[in-house]
């Protein structure tokens, strides 16, 4: 069934008028006719099947008729990650998407290469991946903040897993083992981390040092990499 996030109040008998591009897609891409049945969320009531009731040259109207599925919620897990060039930024937005973490926190360090960030972009490729696989909710994507600042404003509850290159930290799943809580990862610049932001990180109290490998990673393999990692260690692939 053809899955479409909406922002509207969904529940049984609710009518939703799709905007012009969600409209375009289900009508002349999709070729979907009154009657027709498609899936719904939006990331507040959980999933709904809503029956096509109009299909106009202005905009598409759906009945929501039944709930699928209770709302549900990804591990409390965010991302943070320094920016980069915009074609593995977007990649880094999708695969976290779909890997399940709950926001993305974009970073920018001493070695951020910088690039104008299209937070708009880069929700519509979260919100096509929470399409695609299944989620309920679309991962919150937020403004760039430079790592000094996040760091002096941290949640000590919340544990960070910092991706060393540094070569002296434990392999990943070792500093995963027993993990529980909220938990965030941070992913370097490609440039990697100055000696500065790793001594600070390195003596912080709720961070987690930690090394995916003896190889170097890009930053969106590593981004995968420790995603996975750690869904595998503390997540909801136990489940």
């Amino acid at each position: 069934m053809i899955r479409l996030f909406v922002p509207d109040d969904l529940s049984s008998g609710a009518e939703i008028v799709l905007g012009r591009e969600a409209s375009h897609y289900i009508a002349n891409v999709m070729r979907q006719i009154v009657g027709g049945a498609i899936a719904v969320f939006n990331g507040r009531d959980g999933e709904w099947k809503a029956l096509i009731t109009e299909t106009g040259k202005r905009a598409v109207r759906l009945r929501a008729s039944e709930r699928l599925r209770v709302q549900d919620s990804p591990p409390d897990l965010e991302l943070l990650v320094a920016v980069v060039k915009r074609p593995r930024l977007e990649t880094i937005i999708e695969k976290a998407t779909e890997l399940g973490a709950r926001r993305v926190r974009l970073v920018m360090t001493q070695h951020t290469n910088a690039e104008r960030v299209r937070i708009e972009r880069l929700t519509v490729i979260a919100t096509e991946a929470a399409e695609q696989t299944g989620r309920l909710d679309i991962p919150e994507i937020e403004e760039p903040a430079k790592l000094r600042m996040l760091l002096d404003q941290w949640d000590q509850n919340r544990r960070l897993l910092f991706c060393d290159e540094g070569g002296d930290a434990k392999p990943v799943l070792d500093a995963l083992a027993g993990a529980t809580g909220p938990w965030a990862i941070l992913i370097g610049p490609e440039g990697g981390f100055s000696p500065e932001e790793r001594k600070r990180l390195r003596t912080s109290a709720f961070v987690v040092p930690a090394t995916l490998g003896p190889r170097i990673l890009r930053a969106d393999t590593a981004a995968i990499s420790a995603l996975t990692l750690w869904q595998a260690a503390a997540g909801d692939w136990r489940k």
